[in-house]
Order: structure tokens, then C-alpha cells, then sequence
């Protein structure tokens, strides 16, 4: 197979990517190793950015139905509720948080992709190889069902997560910095003592859970453990899972022990970032997950994914032609879209580094220390809204008086 570009992985960030370029006339091929999108314990909280992105992009209609709108933010540390965010408070088109599924996302995705003659979709396909000219990345050979597909392309761009293949394929130098917690993810009915827009952070010491509400009727909880520690946990016995969602919530100790009877009803997801100084290089380009991991603090990896996407297509579809690839004018686009979206990454990375350790703080005078930060941001309207707006609020404009954006940025300028 041939095209324009080749993305590796069907996820929010190739899907989105894909679409674009196809929306601008660029042939386009996204290679998914799996059949279906039916992923679990995968992100699902779109920051508003994003949602309004969606929007922009003239998706959001189609989603309505499929997610839930997160109109609040509460953090209990030791019993005492800290800290409250009311989203609608926030002057922004689109100002709340919205928990949707992937499998809802990435389909109608696909689905528009597959509108536009130049879009492909290769389902159950994995890449094994680089194909190279020299030091020239020319495409990507896969494994299917069929045997092996050779596509090649102007531009390989890995959109193939955290432990992306194509990153360690290209030699790229990467350093992938492990943080002191990994995180166990359950998924448990809803409770009737709590309404579904709100999401919950429950402290305890230096214990800490999410407790994020799910499409249609089910509860996400993510909880924390020492680095490397399951091993540790299991050995206690799935008892020692039940005791700690009790220490936090409980309210959901009657349906832990109903739905979780042994660890394969969990997930556990290792938390790092990775720092990649270069992103590209001759024929291939690293974005999402696989250029700037980050942690699940504020469901930045997906949001960050989307802006990406949205960010590259309208910057290389005008340099990709239909005769060979020009890497000499190619390249400079690459390193142009790097610079563009470092700045926003290092901000959500930053602020997602000093949340993860206010979570991690023990001892009796930290914990104070951290419930008396968490009370002074509350006092402070204004402070509030200036932290939350680093995470959730970097595209939008705020509204006017009148109810009308004050500047709406274009998706076209979504990197700057």
C-alpha cells in the first residue's frame, strides 16, 4: 500500500489525525492492531478544551448521549471536604469536563474518516518494522491476519501510546521517569449517595482514589499504591483491595466485594512520563502519548492528544504532494509543530508533577500542610480558577459580558 501518511495506532490521537488529513484531501492510512475499540481502563475524560475542539471540528453532536457532563470537582482529605470546583463558574464556551467513552469516540471518528476517498482504516495490523532509505524512515511493515503489509509513506507518524513500538523502531532517545505510585483501576455500579457530575478525590494519609463517574451508570476507581508495589498487594489477598476502598469510600463497600472477587477484575496502570527531546526525524514524527506521556492527573493525556492532531494536520497537509516525498521542506514543519506544543505540555506536566505529590505527602505536619493549601486555593475564587484554567482552559477564549468568545482561536492555531 502507499500514501501521503501512514499513522500507527487507531486511538484518539491517529483517529483524530487521520480524519483531518483526509478532511484536506491527503491520503491517509491508519494502521490499529486490534479489531474493535472496545478498550477498558482507557482514558475517557475530555478536558473542556477538547470537548470544545470536538465541537469546533463538528463531531460533539454526534457524541451527545454518550457522555457525561462533569459540572463539579471535590477533594476530601482525611473525612473533611478541602477543596470544591463549580465549573459553571468558568467563563468558556465549552467549560465542563466531559466523561466519554472511547469506544464511542474513536467510532465516529472512524466513521467520518470513512466519509473521504483517501482515508483507510487497516484494522488488526501490527507494526513490526520501519521500512528506511538510509537514514530515511519511507513507511511501516505490519502483521495481519493476511500475512504482511508493506505501506509506504511521505510521513510515518506514531500514534501508538505510552509503550510505543514505533518509538523504540526508531532510536529515538527518549527518558521515561517513573514516579512513585502506580495506580489500581476498578470499574463498580454507581452509588445512589452520590449524583454523576461531580468528580470525587478521597485523601487519606498518603492514600489517595479517583472516583470518576462513567458512562452510563458505573463508577471508575483508580487508587494508589507504591511504585511496583502489586506484587505486594496481592499477596494479601483480594480482601486487602476491599479494605482500602472502605479506608476511602465507604460508600462502595457492599459493591467492591459484590463485583470485585479477584484481582483479573482490575487493572493496574504504571505511572511515568516520558521526555522525548526530539520528536522527529527524516519520514516519521512521534505525537500523543508516544512523544510526551503523562500521568492521569486531569485526563490531560487525551486532551493532549486531540490538540496535537488538530495542530499537525492543517501545518503538514500543504507541504505533503503527490510525488515524492520532500523531507528538506517537510522536516522544518515537524520541528515547527514540537515547538508549538511543548510549552502547553510542560504546563499540564507541571501541574500534574506537583498534584502527584500532594497525594504522595505523609506524616502529620505534611498533611496539614496540604489540607491548609488545598483550603486557601478554596477561599480563592480568583487562584482557583488560575489553576484549573492551566489544565482545562488553554484554547479557549473566555466569554464576554454579551456571552460571546472575546477571540476565538481557530483549530488551525490549537499549538499556539
Amino acid at each position: 500500500m502507499s500514501a501521503q501518511v501512514c499513522v500507527v495506532g487507531g486511538g484518539p490521537a491517529g483517529l483524530t489525525l487521520g480524519l483531518e488529513l483526509a478532511r484536506r484531501g491527503t491520503r491517509v492510512v491508519v494502521v490499529e492492531q486490534s479489531g474493535h475499540f472496545n478498550r477498558s481502563f482507557r482514558g475517557e475524560s475530555v478536558s473542556p478544551d477538547s470537548v470544545w475542539l470536538l465541537d469546533q471540528l463538528g463531531l460533539l453532536d454526534q457524541l451527545r448521549g454518550s457522555f457525561l457532563e462533569m459540572r463539579n470537582m471535590e477533594i476530601t482529605d482525611g473525612g473533611r471536604t478541602v477543596l470544591t470546583a463549580d465549573f459553571s463558574t468558568f467563563p468558556y464556551p465549552h467549560p465542563y469536563p466531559v466523561e466519554l467513552p472511547q469506544p464511542a469516540l474513536l467510532t465516529v471518528l472512524a466513521e467520518e474518516g470513512a466519509r473521504h476517498e483517501g482515508f483507510t482504516l487497516l484494522r488488526r495490523a501490527t507494526a513490526v518494522e520501519l521500512l528506511r532509505d538510509g537514514d530515511t524512515v519511507t513507511g511501516v511493515r505490519c502483521s495481519g491476519p493476511d500475512g504482511p503489509v508493506d505501506i509506504h509513506a511521505a510521513l510515518t507518524v506514531a500514534a501508538d501510546g505510552r509503550f510505543s513500538k514505533v518509538r523504540e523502531m526508531s532510536g529515538l532517545s527518549y527518558t521515561k521517569i517513573p514516579l512513585d505510585r502506580d495506580v489500581v483501576w476498578l470499574k463498580l455500579p454507581f452509588p445512589t449517595e452520590w449524583d454523576d457530575t461531580t468528580y470525587r478525590v478521597r485523601i487519606k494519609g498518603e492514600h489517595h482514589g479517583l472516583f470518576i463517574p462513567t458512562h452510563p451508570d458505573d463508577v471508575r476507581v483508580g487508587f494508589n499504591i507504591p511504585k511496583g508495589g502489586l506484587k505486594a498487594l496481592r499477596a494479601e489477598g483480594i480482601g486487602a483491595l476491599h479494605r482500602r476502598l472502605d479506608e476511602l469510600a465507604p460508600e462502595l463497600s457492599d459493591a467492591v466485594r459484590a463485583e470485585i472477587r479477584g484481582w483479573s477484575d482490575t487493572s493496574m496502570l504504571d505511572i511515568f512520563t516520558t521526555l522525548v527531546p526530539e520528536w522527529s526525524m527524516p519520514g516519521l514524527l512521534l505525537i500523543g502519548d508516544s512523544a510526551h506521556t503523562l500521568s492521569p492527573i486531569l485526563g490531560q493525556g487525551v486532551n493532549h492528544a486531540i490538540i496535537d492532531a488538530v495542530t499537525l494536520a492543517p501545518m503538514i497537509a500543504p507541504v505533503l504532494g503527490d510525488g515524492p516525498a520532500d523531507h528538506a521542506a517537510l522536516m522544518p514543519v515537524l520541528r515547527d509543530f514540537q515547538q508549538r506544543r511543548e510549552g502547553s505540555i510542560a504546563r499540564s506536566r507541571g501541574l500534574q508533577l506537583r498534584q502527584e505529590r500532594m497525594f504522595a505527602l505523609s506524616g502529620t505536619m505534611a498533611v496539614a500542610g496540604r489540607r491548609a493549601l488545598y483550603r486557601l486555593v478554596d477561599r480563592s475564587p480568583a487562584l482557583k480558577q488560575k489553576i484549573l484554567a492551566g489544565a482545562y482552559f488553554q484554547l479557549q477564549e473566555p466569554l464576554t459580558a454579551a456571552g460571546r468568545p472575546a477571540n476565538r482561536p481557530t483549530p488551525t492555531k490549537a499549538g499556539v
